[in-house]
């Protein structure tokens, strides 16, 4: 079996356009959640989401030309992937392309080019919807741009999994590399649904915060949480087999060495209570890294403010730490990017394989009030340094998808 590790990253989200902005806010404790200004919000009751601030695509080698023909989610994307091969040191073209994989996943794709689609077909008439509509609304396309951007013809496509979408595409692509399949790849998730429709969606379904306070929206394992607060962005990793980066002298992150993935089979948008699923994701992950969890030092929560799925996650990770999960560090970095949906995954990769490099990691931020079913070592009391070897990181998805990596410091 190969052995992958991380040799690029590239995020684009609310706390930073840069991979050192990024994590440098994290540590800081800066969230990214501020009133909405992506559209009118006086007929809704959600005022703040994440946004990305001052993205601009030209900045990223995409011409205008191809950002009209790229929605939002797929701009962040192959921004992310830019960052990501620029970090990686190597274009990786000694490599067979068709042993460079791209598989980015989105929980959603194109939803602003839907509505902006649908506006045109009700007030305009059927001919005048746009001919790119389709391959701009497609959950699939970030990862076939990317793949035509850079050439890589490797396995190729998009995990559709709700909010661990992204996780899914990592885990995949660290299996095809250790199996042997492929080289390297380029795998993450975006996603873009700041939008109007989409937020009247997700309120009328009672999952968002209604708070109007930035600092008490997203507020995972506390007592007051009322719900998530919608993020954005993209996270693409460059995952490579470990020989073929040690001989290029690359600069290596971290090391992926576990993957589980599970189904609840218990409700379309609740975890199961017992958290049953969600444990054993962990489990699986853990169990395929050779440790065990005593081994693990650091969660990261797939933590989203949410009543039922702080609760239950807490649950799940009682089961599989037993009386030893009080001693285990567990953050949700969602208190300051707020929650990017199928790009989640991604983005709490890369903060999970950064705290593993640097010894620190990134705190729960906004947390006030004890919930007595969220009783576990959040690190609410801001960054905390701590030199661990392995981590994981959890992501939950509608449906009952569970999917966690497990992460290790690069020893060499």
């Amino acid at each position: 079996m190969n052995r992958v590790v991380i040799t690029g990253l590239g995020v684009i989200s609310p706390v930073g356009l840069t991979t050192e902005d990024f994590f440098d806010s994290l540590v800081a404790g800066r969230h990214g959640i501020a009133p909405i200004t992506h559209f009118d919000t006086s007929d809704l009751k959600i005022r703040v989401a994440a946004e990305v601030k001052d993205f601009d695509y030209q900045n990223y080698d995409i011409s205008k030309k191809d950002a009209r023909r790229m929605d939002r989610y797929c701009q962040f994307a192959v921004a992310a992937a830019k960052m990501a091969m620029d970090e990686c040191g190597s274009g990786l073209k000694d490599l067979d392309p068709f042993r460079v994989g791209v598989i980015v996943g989105s929980g959603i794709g194109g939803q602003s080019t839907q509505e902006d689609q649908h506006t045109t077909f009700i007030t305009k008439g059927p001919g005048r919807v746009s001919p790119f509509f389709v391959p701009m609304m497609i959950a699939n396309m970030a990862a076939g741009m990317i793949s035509i951007r850079h050439g890589f013809k490797g396995v190729n496509y998009a995990p559709v999994t709700a909010c661990s979408s992204a996780n899914h595409a990592i885990g995949e692509a660290f299996h095809a590399i250790k199996h042997g399949y492929i080289d390297a790849c380029l795998t993450g998730g975006a996603e873009a649904a700041i939008t109007k429709f989409a937020m009247a969606g997700f309120q009328n379904m009672t999952a968002l915060s209604t708070a109007e306070d930035p600092d008490r929206a997203s507020i995972p394992f506390d007592a007051e949480r009322d719900g998530f607060v919608m993020g954005e962005g993209s996270a693409i990793l460059v995952l490579e087999e470990y020989e073929h980066a040690k001989a290029r002298g690359a600069k290596i992150y971290a090391e992926i060495v576990g993957y589980g993935a599970t189904g609840d089979a218990y409700h379309m948008t609740s975890p199961d209570p017992d958290g049953t699923g969600g444990a054993k994701a962990m489990e699986f992950a853990i169990a395929e890294a050779g440790v065990s969890p005593a081994d693990v030092g650091y969660i990261n929560a797939h933590g989203t403010s949410t009543p039922l799925n702080d609760k239950f996650e807490t649950n799940a990770i009682k089961q599989v730490f037993g009386d030893a999960a009080k001693d285990v560090a567990v953050s949700s970095t969602k208190s300051m990017t707020g929650h990017l949906l199928g790009a989640a995954g991604a983005v709490e990769a890369a903060a999970t394989a950064l705290a593993l490099q640097r010894g620190i990691l990134p705190p729960t931020v906004g947390y006030k009030t004890v919930d007595p079913a969220c009783d576990l070592d959040y690190i609410t009391e801001g960054a905390r340094k701590a030199d661990i070897r392995y981590a994981i990181s959890n992501s939950l998805g509608f449906g009952g998808h569970n999917a966690t990596l497990c992460l290790k410091k690069y020893e060499g």
